[in-house]
């Protein structure tokens, strides 16, 4: 074997995997075969010392800064933790620190839970927040601080305001917000996200902090980069540090521990065990624990190796995963037509529950996996929570094999079904699919929508099977015999669902809007929709030149609900809605005020909170606006601002400070 040429392989395979993890959030491969890979690198240099060159992975932490984002350095390295994968290895790299240390006397560590996330440094400067960056390649990290500032848990001031203070963590999303965004995804024809972690990182590095602020991002703290004016004796003050200031951290889960001062090596390895335990009971996704030596001095005595802190390390669970056979696949049709592909495999537990069934998303998705009826697959929780096919084992595949196409015609209505211009779905075109007309009545009941909460899945089919129920007004039409005729209904439940369908008749503007299902419209832009028309009776005789002048809609949005409103049908549903005793509050747009009809959006940190700024602008007549475009008025910036102002320069917006605003005010 020429050594030299296997060391270019394994080096040139490690920076691959690090590309596609940290550079594009699509790895190829899990953390544990990672691992596994990173480990031969290492093993093979350390065999061959000459050879190791000054560009080797090893010498750095795994990782690229992406252009489109300003680069900043960090004043401190963020390293990443060396790994293990047992108890036992828990216990040698207690051995390890002793015999660094020169002690047999008991170590003090710390342990917490390894999140699954996006790894994030916040700085804050006297107390106020001012600047958020990646890891990037751990020494030079991406500015994402106008992205960062849309997430709710992140306080913008600190009640202790050291001269500096570099927090760092972890951004991630939990698992039913996940399962929800891949629905919305799937239903927009949009690309759906392989598991939470990409998807953090994916909304993080959107270059419109719009997206951002539409995404349940959360960022948890639990460790400490550069301060200046203000020390902590151990890690377990940090947390504590951390806890007082309101920096979110993860403290216990149903009175579990999630962090645990421990004593010794036995302790920790105590900790690692029951965490594993309820792993995939919690709510986000861990890979792991990090053990970290609690005393700072200690860290201090113990220092660095190339790429990682000899008083740190990870002690990892190996992934969730199991075999089984995919035994059909199936296509179910969603309420905006979507067809979506669904694997129905062989019972198996993954993570202590039963798998039966698999999304495969579209064909795209099938065809990139080259999964098959008949396969045997090895198949993982996606984020512990959605099932999915992580690799099809070819060389026990049925001779008789053949590729999975879905027909593009609807299963359901038997109409033809279309991949729409840059969509990875195929939708049926038939609108009175029966699919499609449950699946717009169960968004109408929906919580967010109507809100009709005694009306759940199951009555909706029972209701739309018997005939009851054929469109939306029909909900209105229901009395107690027609729901009575329907098994297992009594009085009670009878009486019980007309009570909510009576209730939910009087709602407002943008929830009435949201309830119709229209594609594309969400809560926020059916709220924008609600401010700028105000009556339903103006929504529906909207023009496309009026519906552009609203904030934040786009013309793909625009055309939709154009085309939405320009249908004699819909006009004759809403007519009928009203006649029903189905009342819409008039939106209230604020008609008196120094900024009225005047928008802004702010950048930076201000002299007070964003939230305070808000208030006071729309109290006074102003509109918040989330983004940057020709239809703004004025940019208001604070100190560091970030890319928007260069963005406002191009479009002519005008650049204004607070000081402004309140003169504008005065």
């Amino acid at each position: 074997m020429d050594k030299s040429k296997e060391y270019q392989r394994l080096k040139q395979l490690v920076e691959k995997h690090n590309y596609l993890y940290h550079g594009l959030d699509k790895p190829e491969v899990s953390d544990f075969e990672y691992d596994r890979i990173f480990n031969e690198l290492l093993d093979f240099e350390k065999q061959n010392p000459k050879l190791k060159t000054a560009d080797s992975p090893t010498n750095k932490v795994g990782g690229v800064v992406l252009s489109r984002f300003e680069k900043v350095t960090h004043r401190i390295p963020m390293l990443s933790l060396s790994n293990t994968y047992n108890a036992e290895e828990i216990i040698e790299f207690d051995e390890k620190v002793k015999k660094f240390l020169n002690t047999q006397d008991d170590i003090e560590y710390l342990c917490e839970l390894k999140l699954d996330g996006l790894a994030l440094e916040l700085i804050y400067e006297n107390g106020f927040f001012v600047r958020a960056l990646t890891r990037g390649d751990g020494v030079v990290g991406e500015d994402v601080t106008e992205n960062i500032k849309t997430i709710k848990n992140i306080p913008l001031k600190l009640k202790e305001d050291p001269e500096l203070i570099e927090i760092r963590g972890e951004v991630l999303i939990f698992k039913e917000d996940f399962v929800k965004m891949n629905f919305q995804q799937e239903e927009l024809g949009e690309n759906i996200f392989a598991n939470p972690r990409n998807a953090a990182a994916g909304t993080v590095r959107q270059l419109d902090s719009k997206m951002a602020a539409a995404r349940p991002l959360r960022f948890f703290a639990y460790a400490l980069g550069a301060k200046e004016g203000i020390e902590f004796r151990t890690q377990k003050k940090l947390a504590e540090f951390l806890v007082k200031n309101q920096v979110p951290t993860m403290e216990q889960f149903n009175s579990h521990p999630l962090r645990q001062v421990c004593k010794n090596a036995a302790e920790a390895t105590a900790f690692y065990h029951s965490i594993e335990k309820i792993r995939s009971e919690l709510p986000f996704d861990i890979d792991g624990i990090v053990i970290k030596v609690n005393s700072i001095s200690v860290q201090d005595d113990l220092g660095m190796v190339a790429r990682s802190p000899r008083w740190a390390t990870a002690a990892k669970y190996k992934p969730q995963q199991a075999e089984t056979i995919i035994e059909n696949i199936v296509v179910q049709v969603g309420r905006t037509g979507a067809i979506t592909p669904v694997a129905i495999m062989r019972p198996v537990k993954v993570g202590g529950v039963t798998i039966t069934n698999a999304t495969l998303h579209n064909q795209d998705e099938i065809d990139k996996k080259d999964v098959r009826v008949g396969d045997s697959v090895i198949i993982q929780r996606a984020g512990d929570v959605i099932p999915e096919v992580v690799q099809v084992l070819l060389e026990k595949r049925p001779k008789n094999s053949k590729p999975y196409h879905i027909k593009e015609e609807c299963p359901i209505c038997q109409s033809p079904a279309k991949r729409g211009e840059d969509e990875a779905v195929l939708r049926c075109t038939n609108e009175k699919c029966p699919s499609i007309i449950k699946g717009n009545l169960k968004h109408f009941v929906s919580r967010k929508a109507m809100n009709i909460d005694k009306v759940g899945e199951k009555i909706i089919d029972a209701f739309f099977d018997n005939g009851l129920v054929q469109n939306i007004s029909d909900l209105y039409k229901l009395d107690k015999d027609m729901i009575l005729s329907l098994d297992r209904q009594g009085d009670k439940s009878a009486d019980n669902i007309l009570a909510s369908i009576e209730k939910s008749k009087k709602t407002t503007l943008s929830k009435f809007i949201y309830s119709l299902g229209i594609r594309f419209v969400g809560e926020q832009t059916a709220k924008s929709l609600a401010e700028h028309f105000l009556n339903i009776e103006s929504f529906l005789e909207l023009e496309s030149e009026e519906i552009l002048k609203v904030p934040d809609i786009g013309p793909k949005v625009a055309e939709s609900v154009l085309n939405w409103t320009k249908q004699k049908e819909n006009k004759k549903l809403i007519k009928s809605l009203l006649q029903l005793g189905v009342t819409i509050e008039i939106a209230s747009r604020n008609k008196s005020g120094p900024l009225l009809g005047k928008s802004f959006v702010i950048t930076g940190t201000l002299e007070v909170g964003r939230d305070e700024a808000k208030q006071v602008i729309e109290e006074n007549g102003g509109k918040i606006l989330s983004s940057v475009s020709s239809k703004l008025n004025y940019l208001v910036v604070g100190s560091d601002p970030g890319s928007k102002v260069e963005k406002a320069e191009k479009l002519g917006v005008q650049i204004i400070s607070w000081d402004d605003v309140k003169s504008m005010m005065a």
